[in-house]
């Protein structure tokens, strides 16, 4: 058992704590992720009074609750896996933080580990304490510690370094303005599978919604097919060449071909995080290569979310719709080939 123990690298254990945050996180994903998609199917769209209101329900559940608590529930599940139920609270909490100032999964990441071991330390700390007030510990002294550690870190830590990245990266974006299209569309669809969900994801994002609201939909046009590739990628990889993925990672696979249809890019880092060198990379490429297809075709998308189930909206004539699919299938495509053809074996793997 002890041999079994010290086998386990520091890099195994940090992955494991990422994925108890992560598993708890995807059914708030993808149920808040796909009633987003429909209400686009029916015609949502931000800032229209005039949709009906079946669409703005759908969105109402899905973009303002469900995908409100993803990563809270990430930053707080990842704490409850380094520490127990102690650590949930101030987990959740530090992933709201990481939510509201713009730190996304990166934040969420800090925010979870800084709460499961600072609960971990203070319980070790306060492990003589007396046992007829263990109830005020655990209800009271240890939240309250713990909470508003982890809150004074993330606002006058975390969100400084994060806003300023953001900055950066949308400076960058501005800059390379209209001159080249195509390489703009490449960057916006690469960004968007960087950190699948991240802050780097979001700059790509924030900046195609906000190209929406000054009139020009190319731009979420990169972004939508850069998002959707990820996921669609692996589900695909997972298809094609099971010999290197487990029987449970092939199943997984088979939800990310709806989950990434949605435009849910997050949703494949389960397995996407087992063998983030090859599979990372893999779905820049295929983002990137899909996005400056977009500006290629010139696609334009006025609708900020719904994946492949938002080709109706696209604009003009049926050949754009279908050029908007053939910039999803190249790029699922290319992915998926360099996943299968860098990926090693399972046995490789194994040894």
């Amino acid at each position: 058992m002890n041999g079994e123990t010290k086998k386990k690298s520091v890099g195994s254990v940090l992955y494991d704590d990422v994925m108890g945050g992560l598993r708890p996180m995807i059914p708030f994903v993808a149920g808040g992720g796909i009633l987003m998609a429909i209400s686009f199917m029916f015609g949502m769209r931000i800032g229209d009074n005039s949709v009906n209101q079946f669409a703005k329900i759908l969105y109402e559940i899905g973009h303002n609750n469900a995908m409100l608590l993803m990563i809270p529930i990430f930053a707080g599940f990842i704490a409850h896996t380094i520490a127990g139920q102690d650590a949930l609270a101030p987990g959740m909490i530090g992933g709201m933080i990481a939510k509201t100032t713009g730190s996304g999964f990166l934040g969420g990441i800090v925010a979870g580990f800084l709460a499961g071991y600072l609960v971990k330390l203070l319980n070790k700390l306060l492990s003589n304490f007396p046992e007829d007030f263990q109830s005020i510990k655990k209800l009271l002294i240890i939240p309250v510690i713990s909470t508003f550690l982890v809150g004074i870190v993330m606002l006058c830590v975390v969100s400084v370094p994060m806003a300023w990245l953001n900055q950066g990266l949308t400076g960058f974006i501005d800059g390379l303005g209209t001159q080249n299209l195509v390489l703009t569309g490449m960057v916006i669809g690469g960004m968007m599978a960087v950190d699948l969900g991240g802050p780097i994801n979001k700059v790509a994002y924030t900046f195609a919604v906000a190209a929406i609201s000054n009139g020009n939909y190319y731009p979420m046009a990169a972004a939508m097919v850069g998002g959707v590739v990820p996921p669609l990628g692996v589900a695909l990889a997972t298809t094609l060449f099971k010999k290197k993925f487990t029987k449970d990672q092939q199943i997984q696979g088979k939800t990310y071909y709806l989950l990434g249809a949605s435009f849910i890019t997050e949703s494949c880092m389960p397995v996407a995080l087992t063998d983030p060198v090859r599979m990372i990379p893999a779905g820049i490429i295929g983002s990137a290569v899909a996005g400056g297809l977009a500006m290629l075709f010139q696609i334009s998308l006025p609708a900020p979310h719904g994946g492949i189930f938002v080709t109706p909206v696209v604009e003009g004539a049926i050949s754009q719709k279908l050029l908007y699919l053939a910039a999803i299938t190249i790029g699922m495509l290319v992915s998926a080939l360099i996943i299968g053809f860098t990926k090693k074996p399972l046995k490789e793997q194994e040894a």
